[in-house]
């Protein structure tokens, strides 16, 4: 027997990795998230009005808060943070609050500020990106990116 006609044996096995977060079944139209008040409609979460009758359930954003478990993870640092910090922060906040009217499971959820240090979580991975960019862009600097857990995490790292 030929070794091509049962294909190649040589090749990775690639395991596929669960995100814990996302639900296996579609949830009922409408949905209302019971902390936040976003609607799961249509197959995506939104900030629409819901019905009173409207089916409860937390949506995959509130979940990782209160489990403490973020997606995203910033690290700002250096000398020009310790100087400019509340710059700097009032620029996060913007970008949360742009990033969150659009898409409600993109959120910041806590930031810890050190004297020339600040870490950021956040609940999704393209929020931590786009604050990222953002200090890059705004301030220059030298800007990283990894990630991790088949790309459903993301480390930022921003420093000058």
């Amino acid at each position: 027997m030929q070794n091509g006609m049962y294909g190649r044996n040589d090749r990775l096995i690639k395991t596929k990795r669960l995100d814990a977060y996302r639900r296996r079944k579609k949830l009922p139209d409408p949905t209302r998230c019971r902390s936040c008040g976003s609607v799961y409609a249509k197959g995506r979460w939104s900030w629409d009005q819901a019905p009173e009758d409207a089916h409860q359930a937390s949506c995959p954003a509130c979940q990782r808060v209160a489990d403490r478990y973020p997606a995203g993870l910033i690290e700002i640092e250096g000398p020009f943070f310790a100087d400019h910090q509340e710059e700097i922060l009032n620029l996060i906040n913007n970008i949360e609050s742009l990033e969150k009217g659009e898409h409600p499971l993109q959120r910041l959820m806590e930031t810890r500020t050190e004297e020339a240090r600040a870490v950021v979580t956040t609940t999704g991975i393209h929020i931590a990106r786009r604050i990222g960019e953002a200090l890059s862009r705004s301030y220059s600097g030298e800007l990283s990116f990894e990630y991790g857990d088949a790309q459903k995490t993301i480390r930022v790292h921003w420093k000058r």
